[in-house]
């Protein structure tokens, strides 16, 4: 996911929700879209497996509460795929400790179930593009409702991490943090947009992250952001 690529087609989903009128009502938004297509439908996270070996999605919807198999251990067994798609997590809470639980498992971001349409296009397209979903703004929010009793461990873990990165690939780190794009980190540290994404893509592999929002996660939890 280090960075957008120019896509051959629409952009394909999958909605996993147990409330069967708010699948519809996604799908209702994202099919007056020509470069959006929902693929499949699911209602619970035991589905998911099977529907995204049938019908490879690009983006996954997830709902986070659901009866059986929720959304967090959907999303971390779908990301544990070698070619696993997007997952953007939908919920009713913006402060939700399965929401944070789930960014952290490889989630891209996440949606509240009332987001105005053209946001969750918006949001569709940017995941599938290999951007982030989540403002530093709103990750410092979840961080700081749903703070871990060994805040202090994690952040020693965390600026372990990062003291492996190289100088510059820390500055992007730091850059990524800030909820910065491709095109304003290379604006920012006097680069190409294409050594931002080979700066990105190898800090991912050093780190052992899979995504733009695990990098700001961990940038937030060792207090650098």
């Amino acid at each position: 996911m280090a960075g957008v690529t120019p896509r051959p087609g629409p952009v394909r989903v999958l909605i996993v929700d147990d409330d069967a009128l708010v699948r519809a009502g996604l799908t209702m938004i994202l099919a007056g879209s020509d470069d959006v297509r929902v693929v499949a439908e699911a209602a619970d996270g035991s589905e998911v497996p099977a529907a995204v070996a049938r019908h490879r999605p690009d983006v996954v919807l997830m709902d986070i509460r659901m009866p059986r198999v929720d959304g967090l251990a959907a999303t971390e067994t779908l990301r544990e795929r070698p070619d696993a798609p997007e997952v953007i997590v939908l919920t009713t809470f913006d402060a939700d400790e399965f929401v944070l639980r789930a960014l952290r498992a490889g989630a891209s971001g996440f949606l509240l179930k009332d987001t105005p349409p053209i946001e969750i296009l918006q949001a569709v397209r940017k995941v599938a593009a290999g951007e982030a979903t989540l403002s530093p703004t709103v990750t410092r929010q979840l961080i700081a409702h749903v703070a871990a009793p060994d805040r202090n461990s994690g952040r020693h873990r965390a600026r372990r991490l990062l003291d492996t990165l190289s100088e510059r690939e820390r500055e992007v780190a730091l850059a990524l943090g800030q909820g910065r794009s491709n095109a304003e980190i290379s604006a920012q540290l006097f680069m190409s947009v294409a050594t931002v994404k080979a700066h990105v893509s190898r800090l991912l592999v050093k780190l052992g992250l899979n995504n733009r929002v695990q990098v700001a996660l961990l940038v937030h939890d060792a207090g650098l952001e």
